[in-house]
């Protein structure tokens, strides 16, 4: 199936449940190295970017079995592999938490540069600074091998600058079996941040402070295997609360973590919505026309990257103006042109958007820039008056489990539809 149809007007009712979260699965399933042993993953979301984790996995020499649809069993001790190849980096961003896994179990990593979404310039200098910090040479060879080692790693005093998701995790695994005790300074917060330390912690490892403004990791000489469920996704959770929202429905969102999704919940009831926490579900009410507000991406607890584009797609049906400030990625607005071919008035000027909100969108062929931005294009499209055809799904596929499903489920008209069926209509 290469499209995704979606017949707007319907407004969103029932309820949806959460899977596990897909960041915190990229850290925790390359993390799985450490323990040489078997860990039995729950709640793993069945999403392509953990199937070429679980690829590089197998690759390595790791045994993976399926235990159910959402649980692994992942055995990495005959695992002897360190070289990780563009052949299948190139698909996902998170494949550089190999390079602190390896590291970590055995003194040495040769990972390739990542892919993923096209966000603009993500460097992973703060992941190298950390390597280096701890012991290890990071060296640059051909065909874009990033190559770390070293004969011993050692606790040491970490500060990022910048706050940064991805190099707290390679910190982190990296730092559990170092000698002596390492703090991060500065680290991220997010939920899976916090969710990759208590995994660690129940294999062995000793992490205090995820979550706050210093983690200490004391390192030991061993791990171990242990069964772990992975946190639920606040970025699917929210991106169902806004679609609930933006299509004046009512939806019940299961098994998620309320406290995850508080500065999602506070933007949409200031546009609105009404907005029920229990305690583990959210239930969202559209309010009608949504209310104008500003919006600005910051490190958790501040409001998440990864909702901005679906949260501009409310604000471009909402009654007047409204500002949204991203503070993370330079290309996050890339989205806005996709969004323009359906009616929507959106000004970009630097790290501002400016939306001018309209009475209705109108379907039209979009396509997914990332997977945010895909994201927004079926929301875009569950809240246009006529059918929206959305191109390059891969990118939704990466982060979305069953997405066309859980969306019928809640009323929606959409459907996968191949190229050739599209190309017939448009003929």
């Amino acid at each position: 199936m290469n499209k995704i149809a979606v017949r707007g007007g319907t407004p969103l009712r029932g309820s949806v449940r959460i899977g596990g979260a897909k960041n915190a699965a990229a850290a925790i399933l390359p993390a799985t190295i450490l323990a040489g042993g078997k860990c039995v993953i729950e709640n793993v979301p069945q999403i392509s970017d953990v199937n070429y984790t679980l690829r590089i996995l197998e690759r390595l020499g790791a045994r993976v079995r399926v235990i159910n649809k959402n649980t692994l069993e992942i055995d990495t001790a005959p695992l002897k592999g360190f070289t990780v190849t563009h052949e299948l980096t190139r698909h996902m961003r998170a494949s550089y938490y190999f390079l602190g896994a390896l590291l970590g179990r055995f003194g040495k990593a040769r990972v390739a540069m990542p892919g993923g979404c096209n966000l603009g310039v993500r460097p992973i200098d703060l992941h190298e600074k950390a390597f280096m910090s701890l012991g290890a040479t990071v060296d640059t060879e051909e065909n874009a091998i990033i190559s770390v080692k070293a004969e011993k790693l050692s606790g040491t005093r970490i500060y990022f600058d910048v706050v940064s998701v991805g190099a707290t995790a390679n910190a982190m695994l990296a730092a559990v079996k170092a000698q002596g005790r390492t703090e991060i300074e500065n680290p991220a917060k997010e939920p899976h941040i916090v969710d990759l330390a208590n995994f660690l912690n129940s294999m062995g490892a000793n992490i205090r402070g995820a979550g706050t403004d210093i983690i200490r990791v004391d390192g030991v000489q061993e791990l171990h295997g242990c069964t772990w469920s992975v946190v639920p996704d606040q970025i699917e959770a929210g991106t169902y609360m806004v679609a609930a929202a933006a299509t004046g429905g009512d939806v019940t969102i299961e098994k998620v973590t309320p406290k995850h999704l508080e500065a999602i919940t506070a933007k949409l009831r200031e546009s609105g919505a009404v907005v029920e926490e229990g305690d583990d579900s959210v239930r969202i009410i559209g309010g009608g026309r949504p209310a104008k507000c500003s919006v600005k991406t910051m490190p958790h607890p501040g409001f998440p990257t990864d909702m901005q584009p679906q949260m501009a797609v409310l604000l471009s049906i909402a009654n007047g103006t409204s500002y949204i400030t991203e503070s993370i990625f330079d290309n996050r607005f890339r989205y806005v042109d996709q969004l323009a071919r359906m009616g929507a008035v959106v000004k970009v000027d630097g790290k501002m958007a400016v939306i001018e909100g309209v009475d209705a969108l109108m379907g039209a062929p979009v396509q997914a820039d990332d997977l945010r931005a895909g994201a927004a294009m079926l929301i875009a499209g569950l809240v246009a008056n006529g059918q929206t055809e959305i191109d390059r799904i891969e990118f939704i596929e990466r982060g979305y489990e069953d997405v066309v499903e859980k969306l019928r489920s809640l009323g929606a008209d959409i459907r996968y539809i191949k190229d050739e069926e599209a190309a017939e209509k448009s003929a």
